[in-house]
C-alpha cells in the first residue's frame, strides 16, 4: 500500500500500468501525439492522474538542461491582432509541452531589452521577439543572449536572422493592383510607424506594384502614423481636408482604417463615393462596419504557431528557416 501523503513515483505506476519505468516516464513528459494515444500510454495517464502524480519539472530541467519554457517579448498586446498572434504561440508551445513566459513593453528598444535580459534570466529555452525596430540588426548583436536560439515574428531584421510573418510585400501588391483594377490612380497611403518592417513592407509592396503600373505617388501622399485609430485620425485629416484630396487610401492597418472612416465622416464624404479606402489585417469589426471595409487578410493566428514550431526546432538544434505566411485581398463596399 502506498502512504497517502507521499507523491507517487514513476515506478508505482509503471508497476500499477504494467509497463517499464522509461515508458511511463516517457508518456508523461511528451504531449499527446498527432494520431493519439496508444492503449498502454492512455492506461499510463489514467494510473497517473488516479494516484495524483505531478511532475518535478525542476529535477526535469536539471537532468536535460531545458526548463520547457519559451520567452516571448511582444510590444501593444493590447491590439486585437497581436494578442491573436500570441494566442497562436501560447497553443503551439502548449501542445508541445512547452509553457510560455510573456513580457509585453512599450514598443521602445530600452524598453525591450529590459524584458529580454529578464527572460534570459528565468532560463528560457528560446526567445520569441515582436517588437523588432528597423533597422533590426544592430540591436539583436547588442543583446546578451547566450546561446540561446531567437527567432523574429511579424517584425524581421534585415538579414541573418530567421523569421515568420505574413508575406506583407505581397499584401501591399494586393491592395494596389486591387485599386489599379478599379480604376484608382490619385492614391495615398497612410504608412504607419517607420520603424516597423510590417508598415515598411506593406508600403514597398504597394509602391513597387503602382510602379510596375507606371503610376507615381508623390512622397506628400505618403503619411505616416501610428497603428492605432487616433493614427488613421490624424493622418486621415491631413489627406481628406486638403483641396488636393486623393481619390483612394490604403493604410497599413485596419485600425488606421476605422480612423479615417470617422474623418471621412465628420468632412461629410462618403466613401467610396468620394473616397475609397483599402485596410490591413482583416480584424474581426471591419466586416461588420456601415460600410464594410475591404482589406488584406494576414492569419495572424497561424503566423504565432507556426514561429512557435519553428523557434522549438531551433531548440531542438535544427536549422532556422525564414517563412512568409500567404495573405489575401478580401474586397468589401469601401472600394
Amino acid at each position: 500500500m502506498r502512504d497517502g501523503n507521499r507523491a507517487p513515483t514513476l515506478k508505482e505506476i509503471a508497476e500499477r500500468a504494467g509497463v517499464h519505468v522509461s515508458t511511463a516516464s516517457r508518456v508523461l513528459r511528451q504531449p499527446e501525439p498527432a494520431d493519439g494515444w496508444s492503449a498502454s500510454a492512455s492506461r499510463v495517464r489514467r494510473v497517473a492522474a488516479e494516484l495524483g502524480y505531478q511532475p518535478n519539472l525542476w529535477a526535469a530541467s536539471l537532468r536535460t538542461r531545458k526548463t520547457t519554457t519559451l520567452g516571448v517579448v511582444m510590444t501593444r498586446l493590447t491590439d486585437g491582432v497581436v494578442a491573436t498572434t500570441y494566442q497562436g504561440i501560447e497553443k503551439a508551445a502548449t501542445r508541445a509541452g512547452y509553457s510560455v513566459l510573456l513580457s509585453s513593453p512599450p514598443d521602445d528598444l530600452d524598453a525591450q531589452r529590459g524584458a529580454i535580459e529578464l527572460l534570459i534570466g528565468r532560463q528560457v529555452d528560446g526567445l520569441l521577439l515582436s517588437g523588432l525596430h528597423n533597422p533590426g540588426r544592430p540591436f539583436i548583436d547588442s543583446l546578451s543572449v547566450g546561446h540561446v536560439p531567437l527567432l523574429t515574428v511579424t517584425r524581421h531584421a534585415e538579414a541573418g536572422l530567421p523569421f515568420v510573418g505574413g508575406d506583407d510585400r505581397n499584401g501591399g501588391r494586393l491592395a494596389a493592383r486591387h485599386l489599379l483594377d478599379r480604376g484608382y490612380t490619385d492614391l495615398a497611403v497612410i504608412a504607419g510607424p517607420a520603424h516597423a518592417t510590417t508598415a515598411s513592407d506593406r508600403v514597398a509592396g504597394f509602391r513597387a506594384a503602382l510602379a510596375a503600373a507606371a503610376v507615381t505617388i508623390p512622397a506628400r501622399r505618403i503619411v505616416h502614423s501610428s497603428f492605432e485609430v487616433e493614427g488613421g485620425i490624424e493622418a486621415g485629416r491631413a489627406l481628406l481636408a486638403s483641396a488636393e484630396r486623393p481619390r483612394a487610401i490604403f493604410t497599413v492597418s485596419d485600425s488606421i482604417a476605422i480612423g479615417v472612416m470617422g474623418v471621412a465622416r465628420d468632412l461629410g464624404l462618403r466613401i467610396p463615393d468620394d473616397v475609397a479606402l483599402v485596410g490591413y489585417n482583416d480584424i474581426p469589426v471591419v466586416a461588420q462596419l456601415p460600410v464594410p471595409l475591404t482589406t488584406i487578410r494576414s492569419p495572424a493566428h497561424e503566423i504565432g504557431a507556426t514561429a512557435a514550431r519553428r523557434l522549438l526546432d531551433l531548440v531542438d538544434g535544427r536549422e532556422p528557416e525564414t517563412i512568409r505566411l500567404p495573405v489575401e485581398l478580401i474586397a468589401r463596399a469601401t472600394t
